[in-house]
């Protein structure tokens, strides 16, 4: 008498997600909206830069921002003040959004009138980069006290970005941070990753990193 039975899984279990993540990309290319999906830890200063990116953006483009965290509507309060279209995302305990997730936060906002939506994502670095959300780039924050070593500890979020923001660089005096070794490290795991060095507190460097976003809603609204 048998007594279990083997069960081959051959589909992985974020094909779902990913399949919908695709049908995601091809609306917001239909209606030429261009979506980055923003990731870090908490602390890392993820809403100031963001802050900073739409005050330097907004003259040029239509920014939507949809802030996805567990429970608070502090972040999505505070991005409203700066004259965008935002909405909050709570996640019901989750620490990532899918594809179906930010699906329903794209319908909510409306990308009719945007250039440039940004899903400021649930602050970890684990949980959301395992998650296609359907965006067209995705970007990620590394703070200098967080450390250079963080490309080697969590190699996936390195791996799926294609952008890197190192904030907080006016600190950099006071943290045992090696700009060389963290550059390195992330090459190691994404040979294309650009690095993008600044602080999110002065300004200082943030021009470099607004230039390559702008460039990317370019090329993605008019291909």
């Amino acid at each position: 008498m048998e007594r279990y039975k083997i069960i081959e899984v051959k589909e992985s279990v974020f094909a779902s997600n990913d399949r919908e993540a695709e049908r995601v990309r091809r609306q917001l290319k239909a209606e030429k909206t261009f979506l980055l999906n923003l990731m870090s830890s908490p602390g890392s200063g993820k809403t100031t830069t963001l802050l900073r990116t739409i005050e330097t953006l907004k003259e040029h483009l239509n920014i939507g921002v949809m802030e996805a965290d567990i429970d608070s509507d502090v972040d999505a309060e505070k991005i409203a003040a700066a004259g965008v279209k935002s909405i909050q995302l709570h996640t019901g305990g989750m620490c990532h959004l899918d594809a179906g997730m930010t699906e329903q936060g794209l319908k909510e906002i409306g990308t009719d009138d945007l250039d440039l939506v940004v899903l400021e994502n649930v602050g970890n670095l684990v949980c959301p980069a395992e998650f296609d959300t359907g965006a067209v780039k995705n970007a990620m924050i590394l703070s200098v006290p967080e450390g250079h070593d963080k490309p080697l500890k969590y190699p996936l979020i390195f791996t799926v970005c294609d952008a890197l923001i190192i904030n907080k660089t006016d600190v950099l005096p006071y943290f045992d941070f090696d700009m060389g070794k963290v550059v390195e490290y992330a090459h190691m795991r994404n040979p294309k990753l650009k690095i993008f060095p600044l602080s999110a507190k002065t300004g200082e460097g943030v021009e470099a990193w607004c230039d390559w976003l702008r460039c990317q809603v370019k090329a993605w609204n008019e291909a």
